[in-house]
C-alpha cells in the first residue's frame, strides 16, 4: 500500500491497483496494473472521471437491453412472462396504473377506480419522487396505443434515471478526494444494472449522495439541504441525519449538525408544505401506506411470518422495536469504539438496520446501500460477496412471483427456495455490516486509514478532537483483607468510577 506523496502541493490519488489485491489480479486482464509513471509528462484525457463516467453509462445500457424481454411485450401480456425473463420493472405498469396517461395530477387528482385495482386513492410515492413521475409523463408523447406510450415512458425515465447513475458515479467519486476510482465500484455493480429501472429509488440515492459529498467538503447547510431533499424523494436518507448526530457529538461539531439538521428540514418543508396544506389527503396517501403495510416479500418478517404461520399483525411495531435496537447499538458502537468511526461507515450500519428490520425489501432496495457500502469498505472482495447475495435475491423474487403467478404450471422457484434467497441477501448484508464493525473495532483494518488518514469524507469531522466518548474503566485493585478487617469496605459503591463496566465520559 503506497502512502501518500506530495507531488506538487497535492496528495498522489491512490489507484485501486496499488491497495487492493483482487482488483491487481483482475488489472492483468488488461495488460496489469499501471506503473509508477503513467500518465507523467502532460495531461491524459483518459481521466478516472471520464472512464468511470463510460463504464456506468455502458452498465446501465446493459441494464435496459435485459429488460428487453418485458419491453417488448411482457409487461403488456399480464402473468408472469415478465417474472421468468427476470425483467419486471414498476414504471411502465403505473404510467396507466397511477393515472399518467390520463394527465391525473399526483396528490391533488384521485386516481380512477378503473385505473387502478390496488386500492390507491392517490399516487402513494413521496413528494419529490412524484414530482419527477410527472416531468417523465409531460416529457412521453401522447399519441399512438397505450402500450407504445407506456413504453415511452420507460425509456423517458431510464434516461433520467441515467443521469441520476451519472451523477451518483461522479458524487462518490468525489467524496474522498484521494480516492477518485472509488466510483468504479458504482460503475460496475451488477446490482446497480439490474436494479436500476425498476423503480425511481436511484433519485433518492443520487440526492443523499450529494449531500454526503457537500458534507466531506464541509458545507454542512448545503449537505443538509440536499438530504433533506433526498428524504422528500424517499424516506430512507432521513437515517443519514442519524449518523451525523452520533458523529458530531462525539466530535463536539453541534454547531455544523445543527446548520445540516436545519437545512434538511427547510428543503424538506419547501417541497412538501404547499402539498400539505394544498392537497392533504394525497400527501398522507404514501405515509399512510408505509404504516399500515404488512409483511411483504424480502423481509425477515416473511420467513418468520411463513415458517412459523404466525399472521404477525403487529409487524410495524415489531419492525420499529428492532430498527430502534439496532440503532442504539451502532449508537454505543460510536461512542465506544476506540477511534471515532468515519461517516461512511456509520452511514451504512443505520441503513442496513433499516434493510434487516424493514417489513419490506424490494430488489431496488439495494441502491440505497450502493453508494454508503463504496464509502464504508471500499474493497472488491467484500463488496463482491455482498453483490452476490443481492443479485441471487434478484432472480429470486422474480422465480417466486413466477411461481405463485403460474397457475398449476408451478414453474419458479418454491417458498422454500424463496425464503433460502431471503436468508441469503439478509446474511450478505450481514456481513458486509460485520466487516464495517470489526474495521471500527480494530482500525488497523480500515482501508482508508491505513495511510494515517482519520475520515476523508467527514468534512468537519476530520481531524476533530473527540469531546464526548464512553470508556469502560477497569477496576481498581481493593483493599486488601486486614483493610477490610480494619473496617475498610471490599466493595466499592455502587457507580463508582472503580466498578467494572462503569461509564465515564471523557471530555
Amino acid at each position: 500500500m503506497r502512502t501518500p506523496q506530495e507531488a506538487d502541493g497535492q496528495d498522489v490519488p491512490v489507484r485501486p491497483t496499488e491497495e487492493d489485491a483482487l482488483a491487481a489480479a483482475a488489472s492483468e486482464l488488461i495488460g496489469g496494473p499501471a506503473g509508477r509513471h503513467a500518465g507523467a509528462g502532460g495531461h491524459r484525457w483518459w481521466t478516472a472521471l471520464r472512464v468511470m463516467v463510460l463504464v456506468v453509462i455502458g452498465m446501465f445500457a446493459l441494464g435496459m437491453v435485459q429488460k428487453v424481454p418485458c419491453y417488448d411485450g411482457a409487461w403488456f401480456t399480464g402473468g408472469d412472462p415478465q417474472y421468468i425473463h427476470a425483467c419486471y420493472s414498476d414504471i411502465p405498469h403505473l404510467y396507466h396504473d397511477r393515472g399518467f396517461a390520463d394527465d391525473v395530477v399526483p396528490y391533488f387528482d384521485s386516481i380512477p377506480g378503473s385505473l387502478s385495482g390496488s386500492g390507491f386513492h392517490y399516487l402513494e410515492y413521496p413528494v419529490l419522487t412524484g414530482l419527477f413521475m410527472e416531468v417523465a409523463s409531460w416529457l412521453t408523447p401522447h399519441g399512438g396505443s397505450m402500450q407504445h406510450r407506456s413504453q415511452v415512458f420507460w425509456v423517458v425515465n431510464s434516461g433520467m434515471l441515467m443521469i441520476c447513475a451519472v451523477a451518483l458515479v461522479v458524487l462518490v467519486s468525489r467524496t474522498s478526494r484521494r480516492r477518485p476510482w472509488d466510483g468504479l465500484f458504482i460503475a460496475l455493480s451488477p446490482a446497480l444494472a439490474l436494479s436500476a429501472t425498476i423503480n425511481w429509488d436511484l433519485f433518492a440515492v443520487a440526492l443523499a449522495a450529494a449531500g454526503l459529498m457537500l458534507w466531506s467538503r464541509s458545507r454542512p447547510l448545503a449537505a443538509g439541504v440536499l438530504i433533506g431533499l433526498a428524504t422528500a424523494a424517499k424516506l430512507y436518507p432521513v437515517l443519514l441525519l442519524l449518523a451525523l448526530f452520533l458523529l458530531c457529538l462525539r466530535a463536539g461539531r453541534m454547531r455544523a449538525y445543527g446548520a445540516a439538521l436545519g437545512g434538511a428540514i427547510g428543503a424538506w418543508l419547501v417541497v412538501n408544505l404547499p402539498v400539505i396544506l394544498l392537497a392533504r389527503s394525497g400527501w398522507d396517501q404514501f405515509y399512510d401506506y408505509s404504516r399500515t403495510r404488512g409483511v411483504d416479500y424480502g423481509s425477515l418478517w416473511l420467513i418468520v411470518m411463513q415458517r412459523t404461520g404466525n399472521p404477525l399483525s403487529g409487524v410495524s411495531a415489531y419492525a420499529a422495536a428492532l430498527l430502534i435496537l439496532l440503532c442504539a447499538g451502532i449508537a454505543a458502537l460510536t461512542f465506544y469504539a476506540p477511534r471515532r468511526p468515519r461517516l461512511g461507515q456509520v452511514a451504512f450500519l443505520v441503513v442496513a438496520a433499516l434493510i434487516v428490520s424493514n417489513k419490506v425489501y424490494s430488489p431496488q432496495y439495494v441502491l440505497w446501500l450502493l453508494p454508503l457500502a463504496v464509502l464504508a469498505r471500499p474493497r472488491w472482495r467484500d463488496l463482491l460477496i455482498w453483490q452476490g447475495a443481492e443479485v441471487l435475491y434478484f432472480l429470486a423474487i422474480w422465480m417466486q412471483l413466477a411461481y405463485v403467478t403460474g397457475g398449476t404450471k408451478h414453474h419458479g422457484l418454491s417458498a422454500d427456495g424463496y425464503q433460502l434467497a431471503v436468508a441469503i441477501h439478509l446474511l450478505g448484508v450481514l456481513y458486509l455490516s460485520a466487516v464495517v464493525v470489526r474495521d471500527i473495532l480494530l482500525p488497523q483494518y480500515d482501508v482508508l486509514r491505513q495511510d494515517g488518514s482519520d475520515d476523508p469524507a467527514g468534512g468537519v469531522l476530520d481531524g476533530a478532537e473527540d469531546s464526548f466518548v464512553l470508556t469502560f474503566v477497569p477496576a481498581e485493585p481493593g483493599p486488601g483483607p486486614q483493610d477490610a478487617a480494619d473496617g475498610g469496605s471490599v466493595l466499592p459503591p455502587a457507580g463508582a468510577p472503580g466498578v467494572p463496566g462503569a461509564p465515564r465520559y471523557d471530555d
